[in-house]
C-alpha cells in the first residue's frame, strides 16, 4: 500500500518531464534548419507508429462511429494545437512560449462554468485573475521584447487546448483513450502530411543533432502522452492536471541549461505568480 503511494504520481511527473524535454528539443530542432510543419508530420507519423503497437499488445476497446468522428474532430483542434504551441515556440524563447501556452487550464475552467459543464467560485475567479497578472508581468518584463505573433501563437494553443479538454469531457467520457488517442493522431498525419505535400514542404535538420533531436521528441511526445494515459487511471485527471503543472517548470531549466535562455528576476516573479494561481484554481475551482 504504501508502496503504491510513494509511485502513484510517477507516470504524472513522467509526462511532465517528458513533455517539457520535447518543447525544448523543438526548439533546437527548429536551429538545426527543420521547419515546423516537417517536424510534426515526422512526429506524427512516430506517434502512430506507436499508439499502433500500444493498441495491438493490450485489450481490444470496442468502438462505434459517433466516437470516430468525435476523436477525428479532437485531432484537428490537436494538430491546430500543437502547430501553434511549436510555432511559438519557433517565435520566441522556449519559456515564454509554454508558460503562454498554460493559461489553458484557466480558459478550460472559464469555458465549462460558460457552457454549463461545471460551476466557477469566487475563488476560482480570483485565482483565474491572478494568474492572468502573472503572465501579464512575465511578458511585460521580457528585456529583448517579445514577437508578438508567437504571443498570438501560444494563445492559439491554449485556446485549442481548452476545446480539446471540454470537448473530451463532454463526449468522450469512458471512452478508451488508446482508440480516440489513435483516431486523433490519424487526423494530425493526414492534416500535416497534406499540408506538407500541398505546401512541398520538406525541410529536414542540417545536422546530425537536429536528427537526433527529432527522433527524440517524436519519442517523447508519444510517450508523454502514454504517461498521461496511465497517470489519468492511477490517480485520476484532477491530479494529473496539477502535476502537469511541472511541463513549464521543465521547460524553463533545461531551455536554461541547453540553450541559454535564462529569464529575469521580474519574470521569474511573474511566472511565479502564474503557476502558483494555476495549481490555487484547479484546486478552489
Amino acid at each position: 500500500m504504501a508502496f503504491r503511494f510513494v509511485f502513484s504520481p510517477a507516470p504524472g511527473l513522467a509526462a511532465a518531464i517528458t513533455l517539457g524535454i520535447s518543447d525544448v528539443l523543438a526548439k533546437i530542432i527548429i536551429g538545426s534548419g527543420c521547419d515546423v510543419l516537417t517536424m510534426l508530420s515526422f512526429r506524427s507519423v512516430v506517434g502512430l507508429a506507436f499508439i499502433t503497437l500500444w493498441l495491438y499488445v493490450g485489450p481490444k476497446p470496442p468502438t462505434d462511429a459517433r466516437m470516430r468522428w468525435i476523436s477525428l474532430g479532437v485531432g484537428v483542434l490537436f494538430a491546430a494545437l500543437i502547430y501553434c504551441l511549436f510555432k511559438a515556440i519557433e517565435a520566441n524563447d522556449v519559456p515564454t512560449a509554454v508558460l503562454t501556452y498554460f493559461a489553458y487550464p484557466l480558459l478550460t475552467g472559464l469555458a465549462a462554468s460558460a457552457t454549463g459543464l461545471e460551476r466557477l467560485r469566487w475563488q476560482g475567479a480570483v485565482c483565474a485573475l491572478a494568474a492572468f497578472f502573472g503572465l501579464a508581468i512575465m511578458i511585460g518584463a521580457h528585456p529583448a521584447g517579445l514577437v508578438l505573433a508567437g504571443v498570438a501563437y501560444a494563445l492559439g494553443a491554449a485556446c485549442c487546448r481548452t476545446g480539446v479538454l471540454i470537448v473530451t469531457r463532454a463526449f468522450l467520457a469512458g471512452a478508451d483513450a488508446r482508440l480516440t488517442t489513435w483516431y486523433s493522431v490519424v487526423a494530425q498525419l493526414a492534416i500535416f502530411v497534406a499540408l506538407s505535400l500541398a505546401t512541398q514542404t520538406w525541410n529536414p535538420p542540417q545536422t546530425d543533432g537536429g536528427w537526433a533531436s527529432l527522433v527524440a521528441m517524436s519519442l517523447a511526445t508519444t510517450a508523454g502522452i502514454l504517461f498521461i494515459f496511465v497517470s489519468t487511471i492511477r490517480i485520476g485527471p484532477f491530479r494529473t492536471a496539477l502535476i502537469m503543472n511541472l511541463e513549464p517548470l521543465t521547460a524553463m531549466v533545461l531551455s536554461a541549461l541547453a540553450l541559454g535562455e535564462v529569464i529575469t528576476p521580474l519574470q521569474a516573479a511573474g511566472s511565479g505568480i502564474m503557476l502558483a494561481a494555476l495549481v490555487a484554481f484547479q484546486i478552489w475551482r
